[in-house]
């Protein structure tokens, strides 16, 4: 059974930081691109940083030089920091899981709340 355990979330002012984690279990985590999501209130979900098997990452344009994703693969854990926090970035927050050539998996999400 696969499961994605997000923590880290909460309320913080703006300027602020935050490290998300995310626990893998199910998975041959090393092979996996791992990504967060997140969504805030009628939005759509929207892909905040990724990060390859390899290492190679990406993120949006809106958190660029804001957010660092990382990956321990002995932990089997993906971490997002996330500094200069803005009221924007308010949302939930979801771990993503992709296997080569199969359907991902997501976690239950954690809420990120930045007030102004």
């Amino acid at each position: 059974q696969v499961q994605l355990v997000e923590s880290g979330g909460g309320l913080v002012q703006a300027g602020g930081s935050l490290r998300l984690s995310c626990v893998a279990s199910g998975i041959i985590f090393n092979i996996n691109a791992m990504g967060w999501y997140r969504q805030a209130p009628g939005m759509e979900r929207e892909l905040v940083a990724a990060i390859t098997s390899s290492g190679r990452t990406n993120y949006a344009d809106s958190v660029k030089g804001r957010f660092t994703i990382s990956r321990d693969n002995a932990k089997r854990t993906v971490y997002l920091q996330m500094n200069s926090l803005k009221p924007e970035d308010t949302a939930v927050y979801y771990c993503n899981a992709q296997p080569p050539g199969a359907r991902g998996y997501w976690g239950q999400g954690t809420q990120v709340t930045v007030s102004s």
